[in-house]
């Protein structure tokens, strides 16, 4: 590309936002569209290859487009698997977003969007192996090493969302019980409000009364924060990144980062917690900013 610009997708559940960025990184133009996965595969094709066409004038020497998706590439067949928008996976996404698009695609997992945008120019900055955290309507990861993705053969590295830390936990879409995405997505934390008999109230709610003392919303949040320490001290044990860098929307809930923390203190087996974790710096334009990266 002449320019040097570059297009990048974020392919998220609700949403489908696009940027396009100059050779310094300077965003150039940017447009965020419902992503309606209700109507299905061939509405969420056609919705990307329409939002790239209306950014390319903005690029047009572009060689590619960069698009994070929830879920990732089958090594076997190149379709889409482990995606929540489940009417995504087993389809060939990649091939289907190019021959709609018209030019080559370049895809990745959007917690490895995330985590490359943070290691590149956040809060994972001077941090030679970084493991980025969504934290929101589902639970992902992505491991970032001297600013590559490491996606491994089976394109499941990072993946922590669906380890299983609780045999009698809730179901999963994946079709296990007690994945960590159960226990930590926004979602759980509302479900347990709820069943504590707290009422149905976002989890960023929750989180706000347990800081004024409601103490079903601390009983919940300390029970969350707990299965924090299990899950990510597990996935610090086995990685011993760097640095973590939590996003997505519950990445604002302060309790992480101090209380969430000593959870994970007790759970990493080692004598201390050398490990930061910190919140994201890019907010939710971190994934788009990846995909364009890639």
């Amino acid at each position: 590309m002449a320019d040097g610009r570059r297009i990048g997708i974020d392919l998220g559940g609700t949403k489908i936002e696009g940027i396009v960025l100059d050779a310094s990184g300077g965003e150039v133009a940017r447009e965020r569209i419902a992503t309606e996965r209700e109507r299905g595969y061939d509405h969420i094709v056609r919705a990307v290859a329409d939002l790239v066409a209306r950014l390319r004038p903005h690029a047009p020497d572009a060689a590619w487009v960069g698009i994070g998706t929830p879920g990732s590439l089958s090594a076997r067949d190149e379709t889409l698997k482990n995606s929540n928008t489940t009417c995504l996976n087993g389809r060939p996404l990649r091939r289907d977003l190019e021959a709609a698009i018209g030019m080559p695609v370049r895809m990745e997992n959007d917690a490895n969007c995330f985590a490359v945008a943070e290691a590149a120019r956040g809060a994972g900055r001077g941090h030679r192996l970084v493991f980025g955290v969504i934290l929101g309507t589902g639970v992902g990861g992505g491991i970032v090493i001297d600013g590559a993705v490491w996606s491994g053969p089976q394109h499941i590295a990072g993946e922590w969302g669906h380890h299983r830390v609780d045999p009698e936990g809730p179901s999963c879409y994946c079709g296990r019980r007690g994945c960590v995405e159960t226990l930590l997505c926004g979602p759980a934390l509302t479900r347990a409000y709820a069943a504590a008999g707290g009422g149905t109230v976002d989890a960023g709610v929750v989180a706000m009364r347990a800081g004024e003392g409601d103490p079903t919303a601390v009983l919940v949040l300390d029970r969350y924060l707990e299965w924090f320490g299990v899950a990510l001290g597990n996935l610090i044990n086995v990685l011993d990144p760097d640095v973590v860098v939590l996003g997505g929307g519950l990445s604002n809930v302060s309790a992480l980062y101090t209380h969430g923390r000593a959870a994970v203190t007790r759970w990493v087996f080692n004598d201390d917690l050398r490990t930061p974790i910190v919140q994201n710096q890019l907010g939710d334009s971190a994934g788009v900013i990846g995909a364009a990266l890639l």
